[in-house]
């Protein structure tokens, strides 16, 4: 590690809170290049499009993986988030999204069907989880025993110190310690794995393959035509990508360095200002990263040997307010990485375009209003799919945001049952609006209450209308 005094400062205060050593060096780099002026951005001159990769679709007729690949998988779900987006300070993967059923239910039971097929405690499963998310978490999971296994089911995601943006220190705020830390970005999985000794736990155990995705993601589950297709393709990486709708283009999308031609995750972070419509050409950059990943544990375990314990992941840096609650409080710095730009470090990863039913994630009151719809179907396999007459492409919802962003105050204008969605192309909402049972949207519906008080939509269909209640 570099011996200045600012990065001493740093490892002294990092050691001190438990972080591990692959973490603080991974932090250390990224620090290095904002001190050099590097903001990781990745102009569009760099990089090329990327116009086809292979389909699952494709995969059809081919046989699923066997028994033994499924007993050298891990599974790893990443579930480090709160709800603050919906209002919450609990657990994302902790919110109902069927009934009483949470993402999390939804998770184990998928894995405990796959071990049922082996017969044993195969695949393996482990939550990432961060410090905000850990106790609830393991507390919930105490009603599946059959779950854990002697290790656990969790490892910790790491916390990286807040930068000073003008002097590069270790930014201070006495009346709330907590708010100097923050989490490094899920691309923290890589040096976390390491750092706690789990890669090298699951390598003595002979698991070889990891599949990996986002806890609030339930179109995320083991596909075995999937797996044994990385399987037998020999690759050390592997991303699942979707076609980018107008809905996708501000997120990541997946091209290739002309340098040396090897696929990269470009995130809008990333992008210079000036090439924003270019990055959000979705005709130009055809597909985006649904952030799951397949993994050869053992080129990742021979990737971080050769760059000693650290993936040189691109830098994405973050500006934002010390007290995100409080936009007075000073500017700091917070230095981030992508899991799915680990795509660049394995020479020969490759990618393949999966249907939008393995994309369902919540990141507002939006998403959770299409999930719980008619709009998505539980599988037999337990997962939650956009029914297929929806082919591929979920509701467009807009709810104001005054009244439908807390999830508490969402709930609400919803007492007895979601609005029917599936054959709804979008939703627009303006005002305090409840909804009755048996309300149907289909087409493009909007409802517009431009009064403080609530007005309520009768039962019925509602087909390509605006109504003004």
């Amino acid at each position: 590690m570099p011996a200045n005094a600012g990065n001493q400062s740093y490892v002294a205060k990092m050691r001190a809170a438990g972080v591990a050593e692959p973490t603080i060096a991974a932090f250390l780099g990224a620090l290095q290049k904002v001190r050099t002026g590097d903001r990781g951005l990745l102009p569009e001159a760099a990089l090329a499009p990327v116009a086809s990769v292979p389909k699952l679709a494709d995969l059809d007729d081919r046989a699923p993986a066997t028994l033994e690949m499924l007993r050298q998988l891990v599974v790893f779900k990443l579930n480090g988030g709160l709800g603050t987006s919906m209002g919450l300070d609990r657990t994302k993967s902790l919110i109902p999204v069927r009934g009483e059923d949470t993402f999390l239910d939804f998770t184990v039971r998928q894995v405990l069907r796959l071990r049922r097929q082996t017969g044993s405690r195969c695949p393996a499963f482990y939550l990432m989880n961060s410090f905000s998310t850990r106790q609830e978490t393991l507390a919930f999971l105490g009603k599946y025993p059959a779950l854990a296994g002697a290790e656990g089911v969790d490892f910790l995601q790491n916390m990286v110190p807040k930068v000073d943006p003008k002097t590069f220190e270790p930014v201070a705020w006495p009346a709330q310690p907590d708010l100097e830390w923050c989490p490094p970005g899920h691309g923290d999985f890589y040096p976390a794995l390491l750092g706690c000794g789990l890669l090298d736990r699951l390598l003595e155990r002979g698991i070889k393959y990891a599949f990996i995705s986002n806890s609030d993601n339930l179109g995320a589950n083991v596909d075995l035509k999937l797996l044994r297709y990385f399987v037998e393709a020999d690759l050390p990486f592997l991303m699942e990508v979707a076609a980018r709708t107008p809905t996708d283009k501000k997120g990541g999308h997946l091209a290739r360095r002309r340098a040396n031609g090897r696929l990269l995750l470009r995130e809008s972070v990333q992008c210079p200002a000036a090439e924003a419509a270019q990055f959000q050409d979705i005709r130009q950059h055809c597909f985006f990263n649904t952030n799951n990943l397949w993994l050869r544990l053992d080129h990742l375990k021979a990737e971080l040997h050769r760059h000693a314990g650290v993936l040189p992941l691109p830098l994405i840096t973050n500006l934002k307010n010390v007290d995100p609650r409080d936009p007075a409080s000073p500017k700091v710095l917070q230095l981030e990485s992508a899991m799915g730009a680990a795509i660049e470090c394995f020479e020969g990863a490759g990618a393949i375009l999966v249907p939008r039913s393995r994309f369902a994630p919540v990141k507002a009151t939006v998403d959770l209003l299409a999930l719980r719809s008619d709009a998505y179907r539980v599988t037999e396999d337990d997962r939650l799919e956009l029914v297929p007459s929806r082919r591929g492409q979920p509701p467009l919802v807009d709810l104001d945001p005054a009244h439908y962003q807390v999830l508490a105050t969402f709930a609400r204008f919803f007492p007895e049952a979601i609005p029917s969605l599936v054959e709804c192309d979008s939703l627009k909402v303006t005002g305090p609006v409840q909804f009755s049972k048996g309300v149907v949207c289909q087409g493009t519906v909007e409802f517009l209450n431009l009064s403080p008080e609530t007005k309520t939509v009768a039962a019925g269909i509602y087909r390509d209308r605006r109504v003004q209640l």
